[in-house]
């Protein structure tokens, strides 16, 4: 009928970047931007690592900024294949923008995770450092 919307791409892609940032938090991570947006570009989520209960004293946090991919299914390949180079690039351009706008978060050490979701997994895959600094 007319009035059964079907759950749109955005919808279930605004729904796994929640459920992302809920794992992340439930890691220890602080989120600090949801959907950040910069000319040309956006960050799924920035946030700052949890330090390691082993860390030395005064060791600090990661900045990780994190591209959330989900796929219904891995017909057209494994979502994580749809962080394109172009897609790196545009992420590390607004990285540096945010930086720009954020600069007391400078001298932290950085890094670009990609956090895919397929099908009705609920268990998020997490790769680290996915596409270097």
């Amino acid at each position: 009928m007319w009035f059964n919307k079907k759950k749109t791409a955005s919808t279930s892609g605004a729904q796994k970047e929640q459920q992302a940032s809920d794992w992340l938090q439930a890691q220890g991570f602080q989120i600090l931007e949801q959907n950040y947006r910069c000319k040309g570009g956006e960050i799924d989520i920035i946030a700052l690592s949890p330090t390691s209960h082993n860390a030395q004293p005064n060791q600090e946090p990661t900045l990780v900024f994190l591209e959330i991919k989900y796929r219904k299914n891995t017909r057209y390949g494994h979502p994580s294949e749809f962080v394109t180079p172009q897609k790196q690039h545009r992420i590390t351009q607004c990285a540096q923008l945010f930086l720009l706008k954020n600069s007391a978060l400078n001298h932290l050490p950085m890094r670009f995770d990609v956090i895919t979701f397929e099908g009705k997994q609920t268990s998020p895959e997490w790769i680290q450092n996915a596409f270097g600094q």
